[in-house]
């Protein structure tokens, strides 16, 4: 618990902030994989991504149970929210085109088991064809995901917990902020890494023992990073679980259809298998990166919507104080009239 103490925050604020912060913690921990498969399985992110909907979600009722209207904020806390969240608008965009760039190598392998399903020398070749073209499809770089580098890096120069004086709401708020860029920045890291196949996009946050969700997040980080780091280290081509077995099928699928010579027996009830599982394999990739998509959209909108909300409030307040300075312009000049 937060100790009131040496600071200027009530009971009911210290409350607020608590309540903020052990349910962050909680999340967080929900993340933390029991399984080495988990990590950067699509089920996973599309679990991280929620989990970052909900974080920034509370972080709205925070601010009306705080009853701190943004005519209250410092002009500094206005500037660093809109420049953050315009940078994961321009992430959201990066992560959506590389979900549908892969996405739309389920076309691909559909062409595959169609071919497949004939049985003859002719089609098989035409499969053959359509495994290479995948591959090709799959490994080719997406320019958006590349950049991501750079604005995560522009991020992390937002991490710190500033300091904020007589203000305790604004202490609070600012608190709350610092959590949310952190788990933000963090989910975004490793998604980054895990489209661009590579582990350079991967971040190790430094976090305060100050907050209470510091042990839940650097456990998180921890376990997360490695396995990632371990995977790439390993040679493989992406972290990505489901796409992953995805490929480990198509390798095997490659001698059995190789120049379209008919094939023995046995090798032609391998290729049955083979069919069976690429079939179920092709369908859960496209779906998980279905589901997926939904999120980000959805992690989109709830930015989006706080963004346009704030940028509304900002003018509403302009106008009315626009409107008492004329007003008071027009009876100063009654009076002296």
């Amino acid at each position: 618990m937060i100790s009131p103490k040496g600071s200027q925050m009530s009971p009911r604020l210290i409350s607020i902030l608590n309540s903020f912060e052990e349910t962050l913690a909680e999340r967080l921990s929900k993340l933390i994989p029991e399984d080495k498969g988990d990590v950067l399985s699509l089920t996973w992110m599309r679990s991280a991504m929620e989990s970052l909907c909900e974080t920034h979600t509370d972080v709205k009722t925070l601010i009306t149970d705080l009853e701190l209207p943004v005519t209250d904020w410092d002009q500094k806390w206005i500037d660093v929210y809109l420049d953050v969240s315009v940078r994961l608008l321009d992430i959201c965009i990066a992560l959506s085109s590389e979900i549908s760039r892969l996405n739309q190598g389920h076309l691909l392998l559909q062409c595959v088991l169609h071919n497949l399903e004939s049985g003859t020398p002719e089609r098989y070749m035409k499969a053959r064809s359509s495994l290479d073209n995948w591959r090709r499809h799959i490994c080719s770089k997406n320019p958006r995901v590349q950049s991501c580098g750079s604005i995560l890096d522009s991020l992390v120069e937002t991490l710190d917990l500033p300091k904020v004086k007589n203000s305790a709401k604004g202490k609070v708020l600012m608190r709350a902020m610092y959590g949310v860029k952190v788990e933000t920045v963090f989910i975004f890291s490793v998604f980054a890494s895990a489209f661009s196949s590579s582990s350079k996009n991967l971040l190790d946050l430094t976090i305060p023992d100050t907050v209470l969700w510091n042990r839940a997040f650097s456990d998180l980080q921890t376990r997360v990073n490695g396995e990632i780091r371990e995977t790439f280290s390993s040679g493989k081509f992406t972290a990505l679980k489901e796409l992953e077995s995805v490929d480990s099928i198509v390798k095997a699928l490659y001698p059995a259809i190789q120049d379209g010579v008919q094939q023995p027996p046995e090798v032609e009830e391998a290729l049955k298998i083979c069919f069976t599982e690429l079939q179920g394999g092709a369908e859960k990739l496209s779906k998980g990166l279905d589901l997926l998509a939904k999120q980000v959209d959805t992690f989109f909108k709830i930015v989006l919507s706080g963004r346009d909300a704030l940028l509304c409030n900002l003018r509403v307040s302009s106008t009315e104080t626009n409107a008492v300075t004329t007003a008071g312009n027009i009876v100063e000049h009654q009076v002296v009239r």
